[in-house]
């Protein structure tokens, strides 16, 4: 049987002043030109939390609109507002006050420093959050003085916090000389610890599983801890687990940078099918260091800076339920060491060989799920529309086989496809923000089958030219769940009618 899709959260964080101070674009600029008017103007390019919320691509994000509903909003969006929820259907966005608490409460080392003034605020408004419990709150009692926050930053090297333009604390190094446990590297790792843990808990809320019911953890960001005896050696996974309250969780960290959460998708999902654990969460936290990326391109053309969220997303793969939509592992496209790196080649052995291989069509898929990156922020910076872009590409390829006309091509873009809007951080649009929806639909009636679709740049890490991608399909539940269930009862029923069996056939042997 298949494991299936339990339920998903997202979560996203409006972090201006991380865009400012952290986002590499940012500090690069710093390092070499700064001076320049782009580091003068940043400042009146951020937007306001209430934009930010009432932005239509964030609110499709955590589930209070569709895909379907964003597509009827004309282009551009940056413009235009929605009604703002901070809460939805999937997932939230908490405003940076309130984040920065949450990487206070993630930090087990004491290397986060909070003025008084600003512990005080964000405990209290942390207090009323649904998904922290008070325990969680304690490390917000403790504050650091003004003076000792400004000395950490001006002589121990420790990376400032900043609060609507203000220092409000820092975060220490966690070595004297190790560069990989530096204070930006710090800083950097409990971003992305806190988002992950902030999805988690929201994962939990919208399904109501059990905490103590989760067996196992992966993380799949793009992030790396360690120190510099093993620089990326992780784990995210447990340290994400133990601050969600995750008890009788183990993990591990998955890394394929865009690919990486259809990577550890796949294998939750062969975890759970082969009996090894009966629920595993895959989750990401987000990328200061992607803060603000196309920035310069979008105040050159007058638009706000659009990339000023932290993401982070959870998804829950469980035992077959005979309900939830299933995880097809026996449809698996892969980029293999020799698919090559031509467009053709790569979409062909992500969608139509897999497809193929199970006697599908290209059209057969209702939906497919691919660079979910909202066109707002990479159209402006010369990308175009990432996702409109793989779909015209799988639509061509369906043409060129056979299964369309090509006159039929933009419908097949329509039918199949949909319009971006995950924040571009990375691992965060590769797929997973449609997982949510899918599920709803699947379960809906609406459609039957998605293809989810991770691919990744490997050639960024300088250890090789390939390209690399995996996918998967999701589909209605065939029942099987239910109707092959097997109890631990009839388990027990069965072993004893062999044993009676086998009794009475060697009895026979003895008489003989």
């Amino acid at each position: 049987m298949y494991s299936v899709l339990k339920g998903t959260g997202y979560f996203l964080a409006h972090t201006p002043d991380m865009v400012i101070h952290n986002g590499t674009t940012q500090t690069t600029e710093k390092r070499i030109k700064p001076d320049s008017d782009y580091l003068k103007d940043i400042v009146n390019g951020m937007r306001d939390y209430e934009a930010c919320v009432a932005y239509p691509p964030n609110q499709v994000y955590i589930g209070n609109m569709t895909p379907e509903e964003l597509a009827a909003v004309p282009a551009p969006w940056y413009d235009k507002r929605v009604e703002a929820k901070r809460q939805g259907a999937f997932g939230e966005i908490m405003p940076q006050d309130e984040f920065v608490g949450m990487m206070k409460i993630c930090d087990v080392f004491d290397l986060v420093k909070l003025n008084e003034s600003c512990s005080k605020a964000v405990k209290a408004k942390l207090e009323a959050h649904p998904l922290i419990d008070n325990s969680m709150l304690t490390p917000l009692d403790k504050s650091a003085t003004s003076e000792e926050i400004a000395d950490l930053v001006k002589n121990a090297g420790a990376e400032a916090i900043h609060l609507n333009g203000e220092v409000v604390g820092c975060v220490k190094a966690a070595h004297d000389i190790d560069d990989s446990l530096s204070s930006h590297v710090i800083f950097e790792n409990l971003v992305s610890k806190a988002s992950c843990v902030a999805s988690v808990l929201q994962l939990i809320r919208q399904t109501g599983v059990d905490k103590a019911a989760i067996d196992y953890i992966i993380e799949c960001s793009e992030e790396a801890c360690g120190d510099m005896n093993q620089r990326g050696g992780g784990n995210f996974a447990k340290a994400a687990a133990e601050m969600a309250g995750l008890v009788n969780a183990t993990g591990c960290d998955v890394r394929g940078f865009c690919a990486g959460p259809t990577h550890a998708l796949v294998q939750a999902a062969s975890l759970v099918k082969a009996g090894v654990f009966k629920n595993v969460v895959v989750a990401a936290g987000g990328s200061t260091a992607k803060l603000g990326m196309n920035g310069k391109d979008h105040l050159k053309k007058g638009l706000p800076i659009l990339e000023d969220c932290v993401g982070g997303f959870a998804v829950l793969i469980s035992e077959n339920d005979g309900i939830n939509p299933e995880l097809n592992t026996d449809i698996l496209g892969r980029h293999t060491v020799g698919t090559g790196s031509s467009p053709q080649n790569v979409i062909s052995a992500l969608t139509f060989t897999p497809l193929e291989k199970a006697g599908l069509k290209l059209t057969d898929v209702d939906k497919y799920s691919v660079e979910m990156q909202n066109p707002d922020i990479t159209k402006p910076a010369g990308a175009g529309n990432v996702p409109e872009a793989n779909y015209k590409m799988i639509g061509a390829l369906a043409a060129m086989k056979g299964q369309i006309q090509k006159s039929e091509l933009n419908a097949f873009v329509e039918k199949h496809g949909m319009t971006g809007w995950a924040p571009t951080q990375g691992h965060i649009p590769s797929g997973v923000p449609y997982m949510g929806f899918a599920q709803r639909e699947i379960l809906a009636g609406s459609i039957e089958r998605a293809m989810f679709v991770g691919k990744g740049s490997l050639f960024l890490g300088r250890m090789t030219n390939l390209f690399d991608g995996i996918s998967f399909v999701l589909q209605k539940n065939s029942g099987r769940g239910q109707e092959s269930g097997v109890t631990e009862a009839r388990v027990q029923q069965l072993i004893a009618a062999s044993l009676r069996e086998f009794a009475g056939h060697l009895a026979g042997k003895l008489e003989e």
